[in-house]
């Protein structure tokens, strides 16, 4: 609530909340892609686009447009 980012990137003047934001962060100057899809061997730097990737291979499309109805 204070606004306080006591964690500060050391490429960047930047700075965050908490230190697990500011490792996910640090990923995009290390390269660092530590989450793996077990069906495809893909890698990504967040476990939630890992995830996500699930949905490619099943062809899932969760979100719908409220206009067209065509999903995503």
């Amino acid at each position: 609530h204070t606004g306080e980012r006591p964690f500060e990137c050391t490429q960047r003047a930047k700075g965050f909340c908490d230190f697990s934001t500011l490792a996910k962060h640090q990923r995009t100057h290390t390269g660092e892609k530590p989450y793996v899809h077990s069906q495809c061997g893909k890698c990504f730097r967040e476990s939630a686009h890992a995830n996500r990737q699930q949905q490619v291979h099943t062809g899932e499309k969760p979100f719908m447009c409220a206009e067209c109805g065509k999903c995503f």
